[in-house]
């Protein structure tokens, strides 16, 4: 038989404990945070809190307490913001680790140390390296500037020194969380585990049952979390996707305007009734130096500024006025004549006319450049020359590239955020309340008062409140465990009444074919007794094993009554004659078995559920058959008589020989026994 399980449900407070050790936890990190700061030491030390909450709660509290860490970092220093992601692989290395035991003996918490500490080391200096922190960042600044003074690579130092930084970090880390996490009572970790916040927490037991019953394709929790998982991630990308096109337009906007500005402020500086003396005479012309001087202090004034130029437009080319010198490219000399690049053809008309023309993006021999021209007037009104200015593209898509970077390092640490509570609200809100009350009706019983009783009471102990559609799907649940045990019970009760009223037809039956009999006294109720006696005795000593079962018993014993249902047929001329029966007689009277099968024949036709009736036939049929194969009807010998038929013949011979008969004194027990 199949082990019975018996669920207890205890009444949870999961969530104030879950919250309760993230706050905790938040503030470990933070006092961390603080000592570090407070006496500079080239540590960390803001992970304790989340290892530990990681290690205790599990998932959730350990990336919602990492998560909160991270925020507040920020809050002390913008540029740890963009760390979030690391403390959220703190917490789920922890949970990941600790669920398998290493946070116990100190060979594991070791390996876990390691492990960690490289991880989170090389995640670490990958961040500072795309956000172009080759240094500092979370690494350590003077072992990365001593690796690279050695081995000369400095990307090899980073790496190097980011991870050593942080095993000398992560050991003191790990020791005090693991401390922490071992004086927290052991009850305190098995309640935040017992699943269930909107519910009754659950038993060990239960949560064994609710494993075995797991979905073996894919649960409602995994396709939740797919749901919301693609759901977030295709926003995070459409958000990153807007914000890069943004930050681009916003960044071009601004270096245009820059540009502007500086061409605007390039043209006013210039004296343009000379600059047909600059281009012929140079250097040579009062006022060409100064002005020059003038235009290398604007072009240091800011960093974002590449080339600043000053070209008279010509039929023949660009004839230069000003070009200066940076430190990759000399500029060229006054009165040089350079040809148009490609990017400018379409624009030759217009600069020939002297028009104002919109900022160029050009790709030539000197990079990918933002260039903007403000036309250069003279005293009479005439464009003379264009004042130019050009930005290099390669720092905008630099700039760009960084902001992605820490927008893609800040979002991921708020989609695991998301996912994280998602999983655990899905689970909480949903597959939890809906596993255990699957779980509570696969383990309903029918089989007495006690256990449908049971069975109503277990489900009502769940206490589901989750205030939405699986708290309505719970109480009609309840409504219809409690309405269908009570239907259960009226049915049971209206059936014991049939039974009793069938049993007590049969025997009234079974009294009138007796009572035709005059010999026969109060044999079929002595017979039924010695039929249960004998079968009980033989299931005692393990006789048939296999068969002899209390359904079996009872079968039999309520068969028992119609095994002489047959003489109904047999006229009472035979059946109450005083002397022995002519051969003839007792032919007629050898057909009761055979009466009565077609009898109880006739009845299992009538039903669908023959019960008891199949051994009715059987007792009827051949319980006057003897093992020696000279009984009658059919002559069966040995165990091709029916189990049923041969107790019911020991029973109906033994009462035979007890009982008075007109032919015979009633033998004593000792002797029929015998």
């Amino acid at each position: 038989m199949k082990e019975k399980r018996t669920f207890k449900i205890q009444r949870n407070s999961t969530l104030l404990r879950e919250l309760g050790l993230c706050i905790i936890s938040v503030l470990m990190n933070f006092a961390g945070i603080t000592l570090v700061k407070m006496f500079n030491l080239p540590l960390y030390l803001d992970s304790i809190g989340t290892i530990a909450a990681a290690a205790i709660g599990g998932y959730v509290p350990g990336i919602i307490t990492g998560f909160a860490t991270g925020i507040i970092n920020g809050l002390f220093d913008g540029h740890q913001i963009y760390y979030i992601s690391i403390h959220i692989i703190i917490a789920a290395m922890t949970t990941y680790f600790a669920r398998r035991g290493y946070l116990h003996k100190i060979k594991k918490i070791f390996i876990f140390w390691l492990i960690i500490s490289v991880t989170i080391g090389f995640f670490s200096s990958l961040i500072s390296l795309f956000l172009n922190e080759v240094g500092p960042g979370r690494t350590g600044a003077a072992m990365s500037y001593y690796l690279n003074k050695r081995t000369g690579n400095e990307l090899v130092s980073h790496f190097i020194s980011g991870i050593a930084a942080e095993m000398a970090d992560k050991a003191i880390v790990v020791f005090i969380a693991t401390v922490f996490v071992r004086c927290i009572p052991i009850s305190f970790k098995e309640k935040l585990r017992s699943g269930g916040v909107w519910q009754a927490r659950l038993s060990n037991d239960m949560k064994q049952v609710i494993k075995e019953n797991e979905n073996r394709v894919m649960s409602l929790k995994t396709k939740l979390v797919i749901i919301i998982a693609v759901g977030t991630l295709f926003m995070a990308g459409a958000a990153t996707m807007i914000s890069s096109a943004i930050f681009k337009n916003t960044t071009l906007d601004d270096n245009e305007r820059l540009a502007e500005g500086f061409a605007s402020v390039v043209a006013e500086s210039i004296n343009a009734d000379m600059v047909d003396e600059y281009i012929k005479n140079g250097e040579q012309v009062p006022g060409y130096i100064e002005t020059e001087k003038l235009l290398y202090k604007l072009r240091e004034s800011s960093s974002d500024i590449d080339y600043i130029y000053v070209y008279k437009i010509e039929e023949d080319g660009c004839h230069v006025v000003f070009d200066l010198d940076t430190d990759d490219v000399k500029g060229s000399e006054p009165g040089e004549i350079i040809e148009f690049d490609e990017t400018f053809l379409p624009l030759l008309p217009a600069l020939l006319a002297g028009e104002e023309i919109d900022p160029i993006v050009s790709d030539d021999k000197y990079g990918c450049l933002l260039t903007v021209y403000k036309p250069v007037y003279d005293s009479a009104g005439k464009c003379q020359c264009y004042a130019a200015v050009d930005i290099s593209m390669n720092r905008i898509v630099g700039y760009r590239r960084t902001f992605l970077a820490r927008l893609l390092f800040t979002l991921v640490g708020f989609v695991i955020l998301v996912l994280a509570i998602a999983l655990w609200f899905v689970e909480h809100n949903i597959t939890i309340p809906i596993r255990t009350m699957a779980c509570c009706a696969r383990a309903y019983t029918f089989d007495s008062e006690e256990a449908r009783n049971e069975n109503v009471e277990r489900i009502k102990e769940l206490g589901i409140k989750t205030g939405d559609e699986v708290e309505n799907l719970y109480e009609a649940i309840v409504k219809i465990t409690g309405d269908s045990m009570d239907y259960i019970e009226d049915i049971q009760t209206k059936t014991e009444t049939i039974s009793r009223m069938q049993n007590g037809l049969i025997m009234v039956l079974a009294d009138m074919v007796e009572s035709r009999d005059k010999c026969t006294g109060d044999h079929v109720r002595k017979t039924m007794a010695y039929v249960k006696v004998v079968m009980e005795e033989m299931q005692r000593r393990g006789m048939y094993a296999d068969q002899i079962t209390d359904e079996f018993i009872a079968e039999v014993v309520s068969a028992a009554p119609l095994h002489d249902i047959g003489k109904i047929r047999i006229s009472d001329t035979i059946l109450n004659k005083k002397g022995k029966l002519t051969d003839e007689e007792f032919d007629t009277m050898k057909k009761h078995t055979l009466y009565g099968s077609t009898i109880i024949d006739k009845a299992i036709d009538m039903v669908q559920e023959p019960g008891y009736l199949r051994e009715a036939k059987n007792v009827s049929k051949y319980h006057h058959e003897k093992w020696n194969g000279k009984g009658y009807p059919c002559g069966l010998s040995g165990e091709d008589i029916p189990l049923a038929a041969r107790v019911m013949a020991v029973a109906d011979e033994f009462d035979a020989l007890v009982s008075r008969r007109s032919y015979k004194e009633p033998f004593c027990f000792e002797k029929a026994m015998s």
